[in-house]
């Protein structure tokens, strides 16, 4: 008979096993000097980027740092936090895009040089205009809209100094989801090439 108390004992170590696994995994990582943002970007997903960064630029700062996208994106202000960030760090930055770099995670993707945003081949890029749930009084809501205004005009002026499109031309692609395979994300300066693997990511 098993009794509840065995049961609990086992998915408590069920539970270290996994977390031992991935403390093994993510040191494995950073050893490598890799990233991954695979979650929405948000305040969580920041602070852990931010702290490896750091970490990395501590440990060497010329050795370069790969970082691996595959995020929906999410909070625009955590994504200009994660490419200031890649700004401020010392160590070149090679950002490859792997699944889905979309929205605040295609910001992201600008902090690197052109000749360093990557793509796989089967990756998909998606650029759009910034939106946000608002409410409150209506002094708040007229403030609020003007920072959104802010906003899309800042990084619409990203899109087009980092790629070398006209900004009428990045204005209208996001005024809606504007979506890209590698290729046409090459064609529209958003990324230099696509890369099959390793040896291709460190020519």
């Amino acid at each position: 008979m098993i009794c509840e108390d065995d049961m609990i004992l086992e998915d408590e170590e069920r539970e270290e096993d996994g977390a031992s696994r991935n403390g093994i995994l993510n040191k494995g990582l950073i050893d490598a000097r890799t990233i991954l943002i695979s979650d929405p970007v948000d305040h969580k997903l920041t602070a852990k980027v931010t702290a490896q960064l750091l970490f990395l630029d501590h440990q060497d700062s010329e050795e370069p740092i790969k970082i691996f996208i595959n995020s929906p994106g999410g909070s625009v202000y955590d994504g200009f936090a994660i490419y200031d960030m890649i700004r401020f760090i010392r160590p070149r930055v090679k950002m490859i895009s792997a699944g889905l770099s979309a929205s605040a995670a295609t910001v992201i993707m600008l902090a690197a040089d052109k000749e360093d945003r990557l793509a796989l081949p089967n990756s998909r890029i998606m650029i759009h205009q910034p939106s946000m749930r608002f409410q409150g009084v209506a002094e708040d809501v007229r403030r609020t809209a003007e920072e959104v205004v802010k906003i899309k005009k800042k990084i619409n002026e990203m899109y087009a100094d980092e790629t070398g499109q006209p900004l009428e031309k990045v204005v209208e692609d996001t005024d809606r989801d504007y979506w890209m395979s590698p290729d046409e994300a090459v064609e529209y300066g958003l990324i230099s090439r696509v890369v099959n693997g390793f040896d291709e990511i460190d020519d």
